[in-house]
């Protein structure tokens, strides 16, 4: 499927409310003030707007009100706490505005980059406005309010979000991730002339060969108090280099009895540098407007040519080349924080992605704020963004505007970014529950309907949704679930079953595939036990994410092990390398992350799929993609977080290394046990793997890995136990490291005779009582007050407080254990 270079008379058909009209307002006005510090918060509805707004000392302090700094979530915590739900009710935040508006007349509005699920919007006593949906940006124009309000230069505005369960909003409460509440992403303070022009609509355009650039810029005016008269308007644009390749001016007439008169620039730039994931070059642009008055102000961003297709029942290709899509996926969450992640955090995150080698990522399952994409932009990240619609059905003419809104909204707020390339119209759309009724042909006839809103908004991408098989032939582009050797099927059948799927639409693109892996756990023998699992179908069905019930599979039957987990993704990346009509596929997810409908997985409540932990901690398979996805020379010796092995005595074990080095030399206890070369078709670990007799005890390995001359070197030293163990019947608790904050213990499962069970998967509790408390639900394997053992053993931390605490672990049948933090 080819993008056309040009829209040639093609209507746009132009919807108008309040909220999607200021939402095409200025992103870069240089009078834009986040307003992030000095918020106060409560868990819990008022009684009315007054309890929020008194200002007698005893009075305001009713309800509590705790000092928050934006973005908050309301379920920081509680998501993964393992014995209470997390909070879905309404919450409000308060703070004081100072107001000093450079312009005059000027207009002040707010800005939200997002809020969840509902949000109420007042300046003291008057309400300003309402939205609908947690992801999408909105705006409200205050100016009238704050002109009624204001004394000594203060406002103050309340707001309230609401994150209560509701069958006539997306997403669905059925849904396999949390549905936060609270301000998660920044608030803004902006200040615009009386009359200004709004953020443009971009649209870059690029012919097949590369040798001409467009870039249309429609600019259309802001004027709420309708101005008459001429805006003058001037567009400068910036090769990646700083160089101007563009500069114009025109004038907007402000009224026009015929109703919109935009002004649309067309830029045109001979020979473009190209965007794409290796070299993501990006133009810079600034909009300057000068009101009647004298009064100028600029906007600015940043954009991107590049052109795509997908061929028919083919690859994927990104300005006239091949490129497989080496993709992953993100939610909006992390460790003590959930959705309310700041730049810095999310730069880090998506910089991991790029460190093993990923191109493309899917958004799931909803628009993410303005930060990812254009982290996506300046890294190097093709994009797949979604609206949440996502199981349940399909409910009544609330819901469908909901659905039909944020897909407008996301469109008009991301369409200028470079890396997006696919408008996802929902997730698993397949899956009833919420309403009586579940009618396929219902879902259908929305779909198309929203698949017809995508291409009037935007001509130049194409549609796309995962599982939902009766509206695989309403979209561009169908990824079909395929989940070989975790929820059904065995990962050897992963080429044929694809192969299989793509043959029934023209444009397959596989995203979600993947197992879930306890971090820390590993196994000597990760396909025991597996022989009953049939071969041949790899798709998930209904309840197969559940821990029992149904037919064999490795997401019921299997040991949660990294080992097993890097043994499926091995496989699934030696075979794509050898399928070329692959576009590309995404694996789910990049980093674990909470939901509530997994409670009896090894930490409660959280998706543990992730090559990433919750806080971005690396296990094991994060290396298996860099060996694959990346140039520069790595090796990584499997088994950094197995600090004992156990076997009889002499018995031969398997040492591995991942590493995209053309030759590795393993050394153990200081003898080399020769030298291999990679070849990826020699499963696992492309060949990189000996298989040897371990000393009892202490035992030391070291990789050399060689690759373009240049060396490079793994370490890692375990304990070898040779000794049995019976069933787990006692715990073995230490301390075993500290610092002058905090304290980290460990709990081993011993048998009777008090040797280690390398084997126990027993669920352990940690509690304390005394001066300090357990860093804890945070969502890892070393941060769960709840956690199932990882080889036999946990480990938690303790911040002191500078006092003395006792810190219990109990486990069903098995005595407690104990010990004293000073």
């Amino acid at each position: 499927m080819r993008i056309p270079m040009y829209r040639l008379n093609r209507p746009f058909v132009q919807r108008h409310s309040l909220l999607l009209c200021i939402a095409w307002l200025a992103c870069g006005v240089l009078s834009a003030k986040p307003i992030l510090d000095n918020w106060e918060y409560t868990r819990m509805d008022l009684g009315g707007i007054w309890e929020g707004l008194r200002t007698n000392e005893r009075d305001a302090a009713l309800p509590a009100w705790d000092t928050v700094s934006l973005p908050h979530s309301f379920n920081e915590l509680d998501a993964v706490n393992p014995y209470v739900p997390y909070y879905q009710g309404p919450g409000w935040y308060r703070r004081t505005l100072e107001i000093d508006n450079p312009y005059e007349q000027g207009r002040i509005l707010l800005r939200f980059d997002g809020a969840g699920q509902k949000t109420q919007v007042y300046i003291e006593d008057s309400f300003i406005g309402e939205h609908v949906g947690g992801y999408d940006e909105f705006h409200f124009d205050i100016t009238e309010a704050v002109a009624k309000h204001l004394e000594d230069g203060k406002v103050r505005l309340l707001v309230r979000c609401d994150n209560s369960r509701d069958l006539e909003m997306i997403p669905s409460d059925l849904s396999d991730f949390n549905l936060y509440g609270g301000l998660y992403r920044p608030v803004h303070l902006l200040y615009q002339p009386a009359v200004g022009a709004k953020w443009p609509r971009i649209d870059c355009l690029v012919d097949e060969d590369g040798n001409t650039g467009e870039a249309h810029f429609r600019v259309s005016a802001y004027n709420p108090l309708r101005i008459d008269g001429r805006l003058p308007v001037g567009l400068v644009i910036r090769d990646p280099e700083g160089a101007v390749v563009y500069q114009e001016k025109a004038k907007l007439k402000l009224i026009d009895r015929k109703g919109p008169n935009p002004h649309i620039f067309k830029a045109v730039v001979p020979s473009p540098e190209l965007w794409s994931p290796e070299a993501p070059s990006l133009y810079s642009w600034e909009l300057t407007s000068t009101t009647p008055n004298g009064e100028s102000y600029k906007q600015s961003g940043t954009i991107g040519f590049r052109h795509f297709r997908f061929e028919e029942k083919g690859p994927f290709y990104l300005n006239g080349e091949r490129l497989l899509l080496r993709g992953t996926h993100r939610h909006e969450d992390h460790a003590g924080l959930a959705a309310a992640m700041l730049p810095d955090l999310l730069r880090k995150e998506i910089a991991l992605m790029k460190e093993i080698g990923v191109n493309f990522i899917r958004l799931g399952h909803y628009q993410q704020s303005r930060e990812v994409l254009e982290l996506c932009d300046e890294l190097g990240l093709l994009v797949w963004e979604e609206i949440p619609w996502c199981r349940g059905g399909l409910g009544g003419e609330t819901y469908r505007e909901q659905a039909r809104r944020m897909l407008r909204n996301m469109i008009a707020q991301h369409r200028h970014h470079p890396s997006v390339i696919l408008w996802g119209l929902g997730n698993e759309n397949d899956w009833p529950g919420d309403f009586v009724d579940f009618d396929k042909e219902a879902v259908r006839d929305f779909m198309k309907e929203l698949h017809g809103i995508s291409h009037a908004c935007d001509p130049y991408r194409l549609t796309a949704i995962r599982r939902c098989a009766f509206c695989a032939d309403v979209v561009d582009v169908y990824s079909p679930s395929i989940w070989a050797g975790w929820y059904r099927g065995k990962y050897t059948d992963y080429l044929e079953v694809s192969r299989r799927e793509m043959e029934t639409v023209d444009h397959f693109l596989h995203v979600e595939w993947g197992a879930s892996h306890h971090a820390r756990r590993h196994s000597e023998d990760p396909d025991r036990g597996l022989g009953s699992i049939q071969s041949g179908d790899a798709d998930e069905r209904s309840g197969d994410f559940l821990m029992t019930g149904g037919s064999a599979r490795v997401s019921k039957d299997g040991d949660w092990s990294e080992t097993y987990a890097c043994n499926l993704i091995d496989w699934h990346l030696k075979e794509q390398e050898k399928m070329p009509w692959l576009t590309g596929t995404a694996y789910w997810p990049f980093k674990d992350f909470s939901t509530p409908i997994r409670p009896e997985n090894p930490v409660p409540y959280v998706n543990q799929k992730g090559v990433v932990e919750r806080d971005l901690t690396p296990k094991e398979s994060f290396y298996v993609f860099k060996s694959y996805w990346t140039e520069e020379p790595m090796v990584r010796i499997y088994g950094h977080t197995w600090p004992v092995r156990a076997g009889a005595a002499g018995e031969r074990k398997m040492l591995k290394t991942y590493s995209n080095c053309e030759s590795v030399e393993l050394f153990l206890n200081g003898q080399s046990l020769g030298s291999r070369e990679r070849d990826s078709e020699d499963f696992p670990a492309a060949g990189l793997r000996w298989v040897t007799p371990f000393k009892k005890g202490i035992n030391t390995v070291k990789a050399v890995g060689r690759k373009d001359g240049e060396t490079i070197i793994d370490e890692l030293t375990f304990e070898y136990q040779t000794e049995g163990w019976g069933e787990p019947a006692q715990l073995r608790i230490e301390q075993i490291a500290e610092t002058d904050e905090s304290a980290t213990i460990e709990v081993y499962a011993l048998d009777a005779k008090g040797v280690r069970c390398l084997d126990g998967k027993n669920f352990v509790e940690f509690s304390l009582v005394g001066d300090g408390e357990l860093i804890a639900d945070l969502g890892t394997s070393i941060t769960a007050r709840k956690v199932q053992l990882y080889n036999g053993r946990a480990q938690i931390s303790v911040r002191k407080r500078g006092g003395q605490s006792w810190v219990s672990v109990e486990s069903e049948g098995i005595p407690t254990a104990f010990i004293s933090i000073k």
